[in-house]
């Protein structure tokens, strides 16, 4: 009965941190605009899939492969894994806004993430991110799990420029004008 008493007070004060922990990453920052205007690129379909890459993430703080190279405008399913014990990540982003995300995530280390950029994964656990690569450069990704970035679990893909037709389709997507406003009115 003891043992009991003592599980249930440990499920429901993990619910309570998850409850209060939890939400939409409004707690002081900002992710920047994912659409596609992104110095990163745009959330990506399904159906316009180009390749998968599997990534594994691993208690040693590495991601295997840490570095990618795709083309502008291609569409990526990163089928990741947690081949850990431990809670792992997968954060597409610029290197700044990885940083400042960390910073957020060391203060606050069971916020939860509902975003087409990263995925969280318990061990042991898989899921995926489809991203599009709209402009030429690079991305970086991160595990911003508290001292797992400090510890080098970091990468990046590199985006070479398209050329010809593919150009003109990343283009299409929203990254033809120098600006980025090409595309729109304000």
């Amino acid at each position: 009965m003891k043992l009991r008493s003592i599980a249930t007070s440990v499920v429901l004060s993990m619910a309570t941190t998850l409850a209060l922990a939890g939400g939409d990453h409004t707690g002081g920052h900002a992710h920047g605009d994912h659409g596609e205007n992104s110095a990163i690129g745009m959330p990506g379909k399904a159906a316009k899939v180009t390749r998968t890459v599997e990534v594994d993430m691993t208690d040693n703080m590495r991601f295997s492969p840490s570095s990618l190279n795709v083309k502008q405008g291609e569409t990526i399913r990163f089928k990741i894994r947690n081949s850990g014990q431990v809670k792992h990540e997968f954060v597409l982003g610029t290197e700044k806004d990885l940083k400042e995300h960390y910073q957020v995530m060391l203060k606050n280390p069971e916020m939860e993430h509902d975003d087409p950029n990263m995925i969280t994964l318990a061990a042991g656990k898989s899921g995926e991110v489809i991203w599009q690569f709209t402009k030429a450069g690079k991305v970086d990704f991160a595990c911003l799990q508290p001292g797992h970035y400090d510890a080098g679990m970091k990468g990046a893909v590199t985006v070479d420029k398209a050329a010809g037709a593919a150009a003109a389709k990343a283009a299409k997507a929203g990254t033809g004008g120098q600006d980025g406003h090409s595309d729109h009115k304000h």
